[in-house]
């Protein structure tokens, strides 16, 4: 099954965050927890983590992309 994982609210008014890195390339395996993305916002720097164990199949987003809170960051295959 494909999971989409979403960019998580990362607080209580923050609507975008900046894409920095990815942490994980396409074709790793993750377990839940794993960091995918390094994110940033006005306030934090922080990571998103895997909600699923999985294969990381296809990444949606690109460093330096802003991107919404809710938009699907990645696809990973558990």
């Amino acid at each position: 099954m494909r999971v989409h994982v979403k960019l998580p609210k990362l607080g209580d008014t923050t609507q975008v965050a900046l894409i920095t890195e990815w942490l994980c390339t396409e074709g790793s395996e993750v377990e839940v927890g794993t960091p995918l993305v390094a994110v940033e916002t006005d306030k934090i720097t922080t990571e998103v983590p895997s909600p699923v164990s999985g294969r990381l199949v296809e990444q949606l987003v690109a460093p330096q992309d802003e991107v919404e809170v809710g938009t699907a960051i990645c696809v990973v295959e558990q």
